[in-house]
C-alpha cells in the first residue's frame, strides 16, 4: 500500500521501517531512466545529472497524497497497517484501493506522468549547488503545481437551476401564446401596450439569464506562489505592480480617505521593491499634494508596524475603528504598547490632515503659494502644467526601522483650454505613460481613492492567476468584487449590489471572464496596450505516455505521428544536402536582407510612434513583456520624459483612447475598456478571496445613490449609440457569444426604463377605468400564470442558493431595479440621446465619499432632485388607484370584488417595489419634513378631484327620478 513518507531532516538516513533514504536509492538508479514532472518543459534550475519523480498529489476523491520517493524494487516493502491484527474482510467492499487496485492505480498514474528523458552521470547530482534530499521533494512538487483552480458549482445546485431556466422558457412561450391569441376587446390599447412591455422584459431576461449558465468559483494557492517565485536565499521573482489611485475633488473626496487608501497600499504584503503607488490628482489641488506629503511621512511609522505584527486591515482608520478586543488571547505586551503609541500617532496625523482641510476652505485671492514663495502651479484648475513629485522611492527615504519603502508618486497631468481631457479615462492613460517611464511594471492595479486594500495579500491573489505558467498568459485582468463599509444593516438602496457581484460575475467567469467594473482590478500592461492575446500552441510531439489513449491526439503521441517522424528523419539528410548548396546563394543576398531589415525597423518604429506617441522612451518600454526601465537612465532624465508624456497634446494623432489604454467615448470607460480586451481574444478572471480584497464607501442617501446610477446608465447609453456597441462591434475576434450577450445587456438595460415606467402606470389606469389588461382567466390561463410566477420564484431561489446570496439582498436588488429603472435610467436615456444626437453635453458630479460624521449620518439626509419626480408620481397614482378601486368595489357590491383582486395585486406589486423610495422620502421617523406636507396636500387634492369625478354614491345608470306629488308649476 501507499507506504509514503516525508522526512524533515537532511542527509542520508533510514526511516522507521528500515528503508534507505531516497538519496541512496537515486544514486543506484541510472539517471536516464528516472522521469521528471516539468509541465512539458525542462526546469533550468535542475541540473541534468539530478532527477526526481514527482507523483500527483490528488487522488480521485480530492484527498492529499504525500509524494512518493523512488524506491528500489529489489528491497521488499514492509507493510505497516494501523491495526495489524484486523481481518481485511471486515472492511467489506468499497472504493478503498487495496493491493490489486493500488497496483492498477499506480499504473494509471504513471501513464499520466509526463516523462522527460535526461542524460547525465550517476554522481548524485546537485540542485543549485545544494544536495537534494527527501525534504526538498515536497517543495519541488508544490512549486510545480498550478497556482489556482476552478471550483465548479455542485451539480446538485446547478442542474436544477438549468432545468428551471429551460422550464421557464417553455412557460414563457405558452404565456405569450395565450396573451397574443386572447386580446382584450374593450381595452385593446391597454392590452397591446402591456404585451409589448412583456416581450421587452422577456428579451431582457434572456440577455441577463443565459450568461449565468456556467457559473464557477476559483481557489488560489498562495503557498505555491511563494515556493515558485520566492525561494529562500534568493531575490523575489514576483512581478512588479504599479498601483493607480485616482482622485479629483478633495472637498467631495476627503483627503483622509485618500490617505488611508495610500497607506494600505504602501503596507501591502508584497516585496517593497516591486510596488509603486501613483496618485492621480486631476483637480491639481494643493490640499491633495500637502495631504500626500503628510501621508508619506506617517507611512514611515505605519508600514513597519503593520508588517511587524501582521495586522489587518492596513488602513489605519478602519483598523482602529474595529470593535474587537485586541487584548484577549494573551497578546504580547509589546504589541499592546506599540499599538497604543501608533494610535496616538494616527490621531495626530488626523489632526494635521483635518487642519489642512480647514485651511483649504478659504482660498486666497491670489491663489496658494508653495514653501519657497512660488505660486502653486494648479491654482487654475483648467489651465496648469503637468506636475510629478516622487515622495517615496529613489530619494533614499526609509522607514523608522531603516527598511526600504515602496515608491509613492504624485501626478497631475497638464490641462489647457481647448483640449479634450476625457475625465477619468484620460487621467488613467496619463498614469499608464508616467508609470511606464518611471517603473514600467508588467501589471497594474487601479483603485478609487475610497477603496482601500482590506486584504494585504490581494496582490498575491492576483498573481496566482497572472503568473500561472499554464493559463496566465491569456489573462488580461483579474477583477475583485466591490465590498463596502458604512452601509446600514438593511442596505435600503442595494448599495452592496450583492446579486451582481456574487451571481452575475460568477456566471461570466465561467465564460470568458467578468466585465471590468472600474476599480479593484489588476491588469496586464500588454493587454492595455491593445495587443492581441497570445495564441495557445499545442505542445510538440513527444514519445511519451502522458495522456490516456483517447486524448493522445492533443499532444501528438499517436502512432501515426511516430511514423511521420521516421519519414522526416529519412528525408532530413537529403534536405541538408540541398541546404548546403543554397548557403552560398544566401550569403550573396545577405547584404540586401540587412538593408531591408533596417528599412523595416524604421517602418515599425514609425508605426509604434503613431500608435503610442512621440516618446522614444515610452515606445521602448512597450516592447518587453516583463517590463523594467533602462538601468543606465538617470532619474532626472526619466522624470523629464514623464513630464512630456502627460502633456495635453501628447495623445493627438495617436491611438490612445481608441485602441490603447482606457477607451474614450463614455463616462463608464470601464465597460468599454474590458469589452475591447475581450474582443482581442483575452480572458479575465474573477477572484473572491475569503477576506475581501478591497473595501470602499458607498453613497447611502437616496439622492446620491440615484445620481450614481444615473452616471452608470448614461455611460451605457453612450456606448449603445457609439461604434463600439456590442450588438454590431467586435465580430470575427475572440469574443464568445454568451459573453457578448452580457455586454449587450450592460448597454441595453437603460432602455428598459420606458416599458418599465409604462408597465408600472398600467395598474393605476386599470383601477381608475375599471378595465384590465387580461380578459377573464380560464383554468388553462390560470395554470400558465401560476407556472410563470412559480418559475420566476424558483429561479431566484436557486440563484441565491448557488451564489450564496441572502433573500434580503436579492429582494433589495429587485426593489432598486424598479426604483432606478423609473428614475435614473429614464433620465440617463434622454440625456444620452441629447448628448449623442443633439450635441448637448451633460456633466456629472463626483459621488461624495462618506467622511467620519457618525454612523449612517447621511442615510436620512434628504436632497431634492428631479430624479425623485417619476417614482413619486408612480407612488401617488397607484395609491390613488387603490383607494378608488376599493371605494368603487364597496359601492358596487360583492360581484365587483372578484375582478378587483387582479388589479389590486398589480398595483401592490408596484407599491411594494417602491417602498424603499417611500422611506427615503419620509426621512427620520422623529420629524415631519416639509416635503411630506406638500405631497399630502397634493395627494388630498387629487383624491378629492377623482372622488368627485367618480361619485360612487350615484348610480352608474344616472339618478333615479320619481314623482314626488308636488306641482312645481304652482
Amino acid at each position: 500500500m501507499l507506504n509514503a513518507r516525508l522526512n524533515t531532516g537532511r542527509g542520508t538516513h533510514q526511516n522507521a521501517s528500515g528503508m534507505p533514504a531516497s538519496s541512496e536509492l537515486d544514486s543506484s538508479l541510472p539517471s536516464s531512466q528516472i522521469p521528471l514532472l516539468t509541465y512539458g518543459e525542462e526546469d533550468s534550475e535542475i541540473s541534468a545529472d539530478h532527477h526526481a519523480l514527482i507523483v500527483p498529489q490528488f487522488m480521485g476523491n480530492g484527498n492529499r497524497v504525500h509524494p512518493m520517493p523512488c524506491s528500489d524494487p529489489s528491497v521488499p516493502l514492509q507493510p505497516r497497517p494501523m491495526v495489524p491484527k484486523k481481518d481485511i474482510a471486515v472492511y467489506g467492499y468499497g472504493s478503498v484501493a487495496w493491493k490489486d487496485r493500488m497496483e492498477e492505480w499506480k499504473k494509471r498514474q504513471n501513464d499520466k506522468l509526463q516523462v522527460v528523458k535526461h542524460e547525465g552521470g550517476n554522481d548524485g547530482g546537485n540542485f543549485d549547488g545544494k544536495e537534494l534530499d527527501d525534504a526538498d521533494l515536497p517543495m519541488m512538487d508544490e512549486g510545480r503545481q498550478p497556482l489556482s483552480r476552478k471550483l465548479p458549482i455542485p451539480s446538485s445546485k446547478i442542474n436544477p437551476y438549468r432545468m428551471i431556466i429551460i422550464l421557464r422558457l417553455a412557460i414563457l412561450g405558452l404565456f405569450f401564446h395565450y396573451r397574443l391569441l386572447h386580446p382584450v376587446r374593450d381595452a385593446y390599447g391597454l392590452w397591446l401596450t402591456s404585451v409589448i412591455c412583456e416581450i421587452w422584459f422577456a428579451v431582457s431576461w434572456i440577455l441577463d439569464q443565459f450568461p449565468k449558465w456556467c457559473p464557477i468559483e476559483r481557489e488560489t494557492y498562495l503557498d505555491r506562489l511563494s515556493l515558485r517565485y520566492e525561494k529562500e536565499g534568493k531575490p523575489s521573482e514576483l512581478a512588479s505592480v504599479d498601483i493607480f489611485v485616482s482622485t479629483v475633488d478633495p472637498m467631495k473626496e476627503p483627503p483622509l480617505i485618500t490617505a488611508n487608501t495610500v497607506l494600505s497600499i504602501l503596507a501591502v504584503d508584497y516585496p517593497v521593491d516591486k510596488v509603486a503607488c501613483y496618485v492621480s490628482d486631476d483637480g491639481a489641488a494643493m490640499l491633495t499634494f500637502e495631504a500626500l506629503s503628510e501621508t508619506a511621512e506617517f507611512a514611515r511609522k505605519w508600514v513597519p508596524f503593520c508588517k511587524k505584527f501582521n495586522i489587518e486591515p492596513r488602513a489605519p482608520e478602519w483598523y482602529f475603528s474595529q470593535k474587537i478586543d485586541y487584548l484577549r488571547n494573551k497578546v504580547h505586551p509589546a504589541f499592546v504598547r506599540e499599538r497604543r503609541a501608533m494610535k496616538r500617532e494616527y490621531e495626530e496625523f488626523k489632526v494635521q490632515i483635518n487642519g489642512l482641510v480647514a485651511t483649504a476652505q478659504k482660498v486666497p485671492e491670489d491663489g496658494w503659494t508653495m514653501q519657497d514663495g512660488t505660486p502653486w502651479p494648479g491654482n487654475n484648475v483648467r489651465d496648469h502644467p503637468g506636475m510629478i513629485q516622487v515622495f517615496l522611492g529613489d530619494n533614499g527615504v526609509r522607514d523608522v526601522e531603516g527598511n526600504e519603502l515602496p515608491s509613492l508618486v504624485y501626478v497631475s497631468r497638464e490641462k489647457r483650454p481647448g483640449f479634450e481631457h476625457h475625465k477619468k479615462a484620460g487621467a488613467m492613460n496619463a498614469l499608464i505613460r508616467v508609470s511606464a517611464v518611471l517603473s514600467n511594471a508588467p501589471y497594474l492595479l487601479n483603485v478609487d481613492c475610497d477603496h482601500y486594500i482590506n486584504n494585504s495579500k490581494a496582490l498575491r491573489e492576483a498573481m496566482c492567476f497572472m503568473m500561472d505558467p499554464t493559463s496566465g498568459k491569456k489573462v488580461c485582468y483579474v477583477q475583485f468584487p466591490q465590498r463596502f463599509d458604512g452601509i446600514d444593516r438593511h442596505d435600503r438602496y442595494s448599495n452592496r449590489n450583492v446579486v451582481f457581484f456574487d451571481i452575475n460575475m460568477k456566471g461570466l467567469d465561467g465564460l470568458q471572464g467578468p466585465i471590468y467594473v472600474g476599480t479593484g482590478c489588476v491588469f496586464r500592461r500588454q493587454a492595455l496596450y491593445g495587443f492581441d492575446a497570445p495564441v495557445t500552441k499545442k505542445p510538440p510531439g513527444k514519445t511519451c505516455n502522458c495522456l490516456p489513449k483517447w486524448c493522445c491526439f492533443l499532444c501528438c503521441c499517436s502512432r501515426k505521428n511516430k511514423k511521420q517522424k521516421q519519414k522526416k528523419e529519412k528525408t532530413k539528410k537529403s534536405k541538408q544536402r540541398e541546404a548546403s548548396k543554397q548557403i552560398h546563394a544566401l550569403e550573396n543576398i545577405e547584404g540586401a536582407i540587412s538593408e531591408s531589415n533596417s528599412q523595416s525597423s524604421v517602418t515599425s518604429q514609425m508605426k509604434l510612434e503613431k500608435k503610442f506617441g512621440q516618446s522614444p522612451v515610452f515606445v521602448a518600454s512597450t516592447l518587453p513583456e516583463d517590463g523594467g526601465v533602462p538601468q543606465n537612465a538617470s532619474p532626472a532624465s526619466l522624470l523629464r520624459e514623464a513630464i512630456q508624456v502627460i502633456s495635453c497634446g501628447y495623445e493627438d494623432k495617436t491611438e490612445w483612447g481608441k485602441e490603447v489604454g482606457w477607451i474614450y467615448g463614455s463616462v463608464t470607460e470601464d465597460i468599454l475598456t474590458g469589452f475591447k480586451m475581450h474582443c482581442h481574444g483575452w480572458r479575465s478572471v474573477y477572484c473572491i478571496p475569503k477576506r475581501p480584497a478591497f473595501k470602499g464607501s458607498a453613497p447611502i442617501n437616496l439622492s446620491d445613490r440615484l445620481h450614481q446610477v444615473l452616471r452608470w446608465a448614461l455611460g451605457s447609453v453612450e456606448i449603445f449609440l457609439s461604434r463600439h456597441c456590442p450588438i454590431w462591434y467586435g465580430y470575427g475576434g475572440g469574443l464568445k457569444w454568451l459573453e457578448r450577450f452580457s455586454y449587450i445587456n450592460s448597454v441595453v438595460y437603460p432602455w428598459t426604463s420606458i416599458p418599465l415606467l409604462v408597465y408600472c402606470t398600467l395598474p393605476a389606469i386599470c383601477l381608475l377605468t375599471g378595465k384590465f389588461i387580461v380578459p377573464e382567466i380560464s383554468n388553462y390561463a390560470s395554470l400558465v400564470f401560476m407556472g410563470l410566477f412559480i418559475s420566476i420564484a424558483a429561479t431566484g431561489i436557486l440563484e441565491m442558493q448557488w451564489g450564496g446570496v441572502g433573500i434580503d439582498d436579492w429582494w433589495r436588488n429587485e426593489q432598486f431595479w424598479v426604483i432606478g429603472g423609473v428614475s435614473s435610467h429614464l433620465f440617463a436615456l434622454f440625456q444620452g440621446l441629447l448628448k449623442v444626437l443633439a450635441g448637448v453635453s451633460t456633466s456629472f458630479t463626483v459621488t461624495s465619499k462618506a467622511a467620519d460624521d457618525g454612523e449612517f449620518s447621511e442615510l436620512y439626509l434628504f436632497k431634492w432632485t428631479s430624479l425623485l419626480i417619476p417614482p413619486t408620481t408612480l407612488l401617488i397614482i397607484n395609491i390613488v388607484g387603490v383607494v378608488v378601486g376599493i371605494s368603487d368595489a364597496i359601492n358596487n357590491g360583492y360581484d365587483s370584488w372578484g375582478p378587483l383582486f387582479g388589479r389590486l395585486f398589480f398595483a401592490f406589486w408596484v407599491i411594494i417595489h417602491l417602498y424603499p423610495f417611500l422611506k427615503g422620502l419620509l426621512g427620520k421617523q422623529d420629524r415631519m419634513p416639509t416635503i411630506i406636507l406638500v405631497w399630502s396636500i397634493l395627494l388630498a387634492s387629487i383624491l378629492t378631484l377623482m372622488w368627485v369625478r367618480i361619485n360612487p354614491f350615484v348610480s352608474k345608470d344616472g339618478p333615479v327620478l320619481e314623482i314626488c306629488g308636488l306641482n312645481c308649476d304652482d
